[in-house]
């Protein structure tokens, strides 16, 4: 178990309802998020991250602007992706934006790299989705590259080359810190571990313990390939209310708003309540509950996995701004605490 866990936040800019039932303009939601950022850092959370998105139910395409608005109003927290489609991306213009977001936020930039479970950048951008796997491989090692600050002598098939190109501007203190985000494949964990790059377990059903092989597959690959070790992190959803049934009855209807809407998509059948009340049961990946009932099933998961870091992503469908704002305050006052009494517990 890492003797410092860090905690964050997630959210993917989910566009959600005002008090008069109607969506709100997904002006006002980037305005939102900007506002559940800064309550972050004022709670002394660890990580705010914000994902990419292309589409009518998330209202943030680049987390990086939404990011350093963020910076201009906070101090200490760490602020990042969840996740860049690096796939659909430009390796470059990519690592260029969080370096100056990690200029204008003095250091705090992250990045987590991934090839995200939507599609639509693909065809909005002009790549060829047959290309999937292959974009996301050949722009991960170029990004690997560039990361280094030396001058990137790089070729592949899918982009133009670089020869001995310096890219600039550069990060003031060290490296940007760059994350893999993975959805739960063995090839994805050993890919990122052939990097030498944290990893970010992506559990969104079913038991985090499915999840420990691999975790330990990543740190074996780690070791093979002659890498330091590296931290796992933890993003799961959760919601968070004085007691158990108040946040689940706050979080269903909208839950099951935009879960029914990507189903519809995918060919899934419509979420049930009982389907719900699985996953936000103890053996479920959703962190939804009083303090004390995330607190206790966080505890579990760091402790399954051998996390580092926990990031809840709090955005939930169209779950008010109002009741994201209260689950983010008891998640800073009263659960990470909780969580840290009942791993210090362990530890002792």
């Amino acid at each position: 178990m890492p003797q410092s866990i860090e905690f964050g936040l997630d959210t993917f800019g989910d566009v959600t309802r005002g008090p008069d039932g109607e969506l709100l303009s997904h002006a006002r939601v980037l305005r939102n998020v900007v506002e559940q950022g800064v309550a972050a850092d004022r709670l002394g959370l660890d990580f705010f991250g914000i994902g990419e998105h292309h589409r009518a139910e998330f209202a943030v395409s680049s987390p990086e602007v939404v990011l350093a608005a963020i910076a201009a109003r906070t101090e200490r927290i760490h602020l990042g992706s969840a996740v860049t489609v690096l796939s659909s991306d430009d390796p470059v213009r990519v690592f260029q934006r969080f370096a100056e977001l990690d200029g204008l936020s003095n250091g705090r930039a992250e990045i987590i790299l991934g090839r995200g479970s939507f599609t639509e950048s693909f065809p909005l951008f002009g790549y060829d989705l047959s290309q999937y796997q292959e974009l996301f491989e050949e722009k991960l090692a170029l990004f690997a590259a560039l990361i280094t600050q030396e001058p990137v002598t790089w070729s592949g098939r899918l982009r133009p080359a670089l020869t001995e190109q310096l890219v600039y501007p550069p990060v003031e203190h060290g490296r940007l810190r760059t994350w893999v985000g993975v959805g739960g494949s063995p090839e994805s964990v050993v890919r990122a571990a052939h990097y030498g790059l944290p990893l970010v377990l992506a559990i969104i059903g079913g038991s985090p313990a499915r999840f420990a092989p691999l975790a330990e597959l990543y740190r074996k690959a780690l070791a093979q390939f002659g890498k330091d070790p590296q931290p796992v992190a933890i993003h799961s959803p959760g919601h968070i209310a004085d007691t158990d049934e108040q946040a689940l009855d706050e979080l269903w209807p909208n839950y099951r708003t935009i879960m029914d809407s990507i189903g519809r998509e995918r060919g899934w059948g419509p979420i049930t309540r009982e389907h719900f009340a699985d996953e936000a049961g103890p053996h479920g990946a959703l962190y939804a509950g009083s303090p004390e009932t995330v607190a206790q099933k966080m505890a579990g998961a760091i402790r399954a996995i051998g996390a580092a870091r926990f990031d809840l992503k709090f955005s939930n469908g169209t779950l008010p701004h109002e009741l994201m704002m209260r689950s983010i305050e008891l998640y800073a006052t009263k659960v990470v605490p909780r969580v840290r009494e009942l791993l210090e517990d362990d530890a002792g």
